[in-house]
């Protein structure tokens, strides 16, 4: 039997996700990931120096992985073992730019 606890965080994490557009949780890690598309490279870049500025002031990194127009993000606190706060709260201001 699980937890009341545990069963509220489960839910709690049900729903920040589901309000975060387009992202997904890793299958095999506790960690939630987004692809963003944009027009060209210069957009792209961009973004990740916009966020990059952002992530710096969070003290907090994403995993990212840049091709022309493309953005691969997987978001997880690695000490802390997986999926936090300050993850949800990274892939709200990456969301927000992107716009």
């Amino acid at each position: 039997m699980t937890s009341i606890a545990v069963e509220r965080g489960r839910e709690a994490r049900r729903t920040a996700l589901r309000e975060l557009h387009g992202w997904s949780e890793v299958e095999d890690r506790d960690a939630i990931r987004k692809t963003y598309h944009f027009a060209d490279f210069n957009e792209a870049f961009g973004f990740m120096t916009r966020v990059a500025i952002m992530a710096e002031k969070l003290d907090h990194h994403p995993e990212w992985f840049n091709v022309w127009n493309r953005v691969e993000v997987t978001l997880s606190t690695h000490d802390a073992g997986g999926l936090t706060e300050r993850d949800l709260k990274l892939a709200e201001i990456m969301d927000r730019i992107a716009g």
